[in-house]
């Protein structure tokens, strides 16, 4: 099986570590008193300390962003724990390894009354036989269950799966958080980098904390990295971590997007709330993550196709026009030079006037259609031309509009029929508007005598 498997008197003892383990891998806190970040679910009287100290674990998925202490938080509670712990991953582990870990918790709980703890890290990669196999003996007790996944568990895991764990959700550390961990890193001179004299520019701590995205592992790694790079070490000679080298330890902002997940959702999200709200700048923004990020322009051009029809309308029925354009130009085009048509349509449909009465006009009809009995198609307005269909009275009392000034004919086409189109005062649809008043009081002066 992949994955070690010891139990809790094991984990007291002094553990090898590789020669060139990490900052990252050597700091990582071994208790709760250590354990950085999480208030939200690890502060006093939350539900998920509770279960800690009380030692009531059944099962659990800690899923967030990479770096905030997930797999980190689930060794804590084995080492606080007296169950043993085996450790799979959702990339390596079969569903053999699986049932070895379960028949391995069977012998010891019936040699030795001893429970056993398993951390599936990256859970999300086990597909749904692998899912499925764990179900029954989680739910049976042989087994208790720590799920680790950075995916949105809701798309990425079973509902057989998820009805029977709590889900806990763990958020990029803050900047303060970040800081003082990095702070606490250059102290210890034990895991940490304290056997070096480093004298570490504030700015320098708060570029790493900025740029990190909240990932404590890439803080720390980018930490080490600038400073075991920087100048020949000696007992005497103080390390100057600057603003300059924190830059080029941390090189690249990294974009947190999952295309498949929360990210792809949310950002698209506020991509197309930024231009409906008439906020250019935002719209940009989250365009250019999105391009950064490597997300399909396919699917952005659609969906500003979608909002101009939906939230621009009428009041500017160029926007629809010049996205369908935006769609046809960037298959002839491709990326790089894609980005420039997408920010040209995206600002011009930020800055369109807004309507979405046609949209909601008709969202309106479909709702009566499904609360209210469907009108039938007066004899005037149905169709003519075959044979018979004159003798049945189709068409008699239609009212031709070319035979009417105008082109307007006194209609109304449907009596009675409830007015669901309500043009606003924006762009062309104001034209439209006065129009239409225009029309009806043409209809009730007019000499309608074709």
């Amino acid at each position: 099986m992949t994955g070690d498997f010891f139990g809790s008197e094991t984990m007291t003892r002094p553990q090898l570590q590789p020669p060139d383990q990490s900052l990252a891998s050597r700091f990582r806190p071994n208790s709760l008193e250590t354990f950085f970040g999480q208030e939200h679910i690890l502060g006093p009287g939350k539900l998920l300390l509770r279960l800690i100290e009380s030692n009531r674990i059944t099962a659990l998925l800690f899923h967030g962003p990479p770096g905030t202490g997930k797999t980190t938080l689930a060794h804590i509670i084995a080492r606080k724990g007296e169950d043993h712990f085996v450790l799979l991953n959702g990339v390596e582990s079969s569903v053999a390894d699986i049932r070895k870990c379960v028949d391995q918790a069977k012998q010891l709980w019936n040699s030795s009354k001893r429970k056993t703890l398993a951390l599936v890290d990256e859970v999300h990669r086990f597909n749904k036989s692998q899912q499925d196999a764990l179900l029954p003996h989680v739910e049976e007790g042989w087994i208790r269950l720590i799920g680790a996944t950075t995916e949105n568990p809701y798309f990425s895991l079973t509902s057989a799966l998820l009805s029977r764990m709590q889900l806990f959700e763990f958020l990029p550390l803050t900047e303060n958080e970040i800081v003082a961990l990095l702070n606490r890193a250059l102290e210890d001179q034990l895991k940490g980098l304290g056997k070096y004299q480093v004298e570490a520019e504030p700015e320098a701590l708060i570029h790493l904390a900025k740029v990190c995205e909240g990932d404590a592992r890439k803080a720390l790694n980018a930490l080490e990295v600038g400073i075991m790079t920087t100048n020949t070490f000696s007992e005497k000679q103080a390390i100057a971590f600057t603003l300059e080298i924190a830059e080029e330890s941390i090189q690249k902002k990294a974009i947190i997007y999952d295309i498949q997940g929360d990210q792809h959702y949310d950002t698209i999200s506020a991509f197309i709330k930024s231009i409906r709200a008439s906020e250019p700048d935002a719209a940009l923004y989250w365009l250019a993550k999105m391009l950064q990020a490597g997300e399909e322009i396919r699917f952005i051009a659609r969906r500003l196709t979608i909002l101009a029809a939906e939230d621009i309308g009428l009041a500017d029925p160029q926007g629809l026009i010049l996205a369908n354009a935006c769609q046809a130009s960037i298959e002839c085009i491709g990326m790089p030079e894609a980005r420039i048509i997408l920010a040209e349509t995206t600002v011009y449909l930020a800055t369109a006037p807004k309507s979405n009465r046609s949209y909601a006009a008709l969202e309106s009809v479909l709702s009566d259609l499904s609360k209210e009995r469907t009108l039938g198609v007066p004899k005037a307005l149905r169709d003519s031309h075959y044979p018979g269909a004159k003798k049945r009275g189709h068409g008699k009392g239609y009212q031709y509009p070319h035979d009417y000034p105008n082109a307007i004919a006194p209609g109304p086409f449907i009596e009675n029929l409830k007015k669901y189109y309500e043009p606003t005062n924006n762009g062309y649809e104001k034209i439209i508007k006065e129009r239409l008043i225009k029309w009806d009081k043409s209809k009730q002066h007019q000499d309608f005598n074709p």
